[in-house]
């Protein structure tokens, strides 16, 4: 399992990655818009902070053309770029054109398995399911990636599972649980995530019990 951090901000994606545990970031329009300054500036800095690790960066244009240049443009600005484009019809064919000549793609806004067994069958790198919008339908998003990894498993595609649009910590259990390959998560949920309110009491025990001791020094 990886985990991504799904944000734009340079000074959180350095601190989290101090602790070993991000494997990639997953940035948007939206946030990077939240930064400020000039995006093409901080995603170099991102993709510089992450090493070989994935850095997804997604398109703005709207037409095919568009988007076919844009993406060429953007996987030329560091060798760990991704490059996230919709998974709209308008854009198949842009899809398997970058697929074919070598761009990482990760096809974004997906929302069904049929969606998913399409862009596998591409050939992309990652399948974004965005979990969350599904539950706002009322439609099960987790169980979307049980379903993706059953089919994925089966036709043996190399497409991995990156669990996208995750609200909460029972999301985040769920994309493990279910197999994803990948989680990307915004800051505060990865923050809860670490916690647990009997580790706390744990140490806090353990803490009461050694000062009864009365020792200074150890070992």
């Amino acid at each position: 399992m990886k985990i991504f951090l799904d944000t734009s901000n340079l000074a959180m994606i350095n601190t989290w990655l101090q602790t070993g545990l991000i494997d990639g970031i997953t940035t948007n329009p939206s946030t990077l818009s939240k930064e400020g300054g000039d995006p093409k500036k901080l995603v170099l800095a991102i993709c510089a902070a992450l090493g070989s690790r994935d850095v997804s960066i997604e398109v703005t244009k709207q037409s095919a053309q568009d988007v076919y240049k844009q993406a060429l443009e953007i996987a030329a600005l560091a060798p760990n770029v991704v490059v996230k484009v919709p998974c709209h019809p308008t854009y198949f064919p842009v899809i398997q054109r970058l697929v074919k000549e070598g761009v990482a793609v990760n096809v974004t806004l997906v929302f069904s398995l049929l969606q998913g067994m399409m862009m596998s069958k591409l050939g992309v790198r990652y399948i974004s399911p965005f979990v969350g919008r599904l539950d706002d339908i009322d439609v099960d998003g987790s169980e979307l990636l049980c379903e993706m990894r059953s089919m994925i498993d089966h036709y043996e595609f190399d497409t991995q599972i990156l669990a996208a649009s995750i609200r909460h910590v029972r999301h985040f259990h769920d994309a493990v649980s279910f197999g994803a390959d990948v989680v990307t998560l915004p800051v505060e949920v990865l923050e809860k995530a670490t916690q647990h309110p009997l580790t706390e009491q744990g140490i806090a025990k353990f803490n009461a019990d050694w000062h009864k001791l009365g020792i200074t020094q150890f070992p």
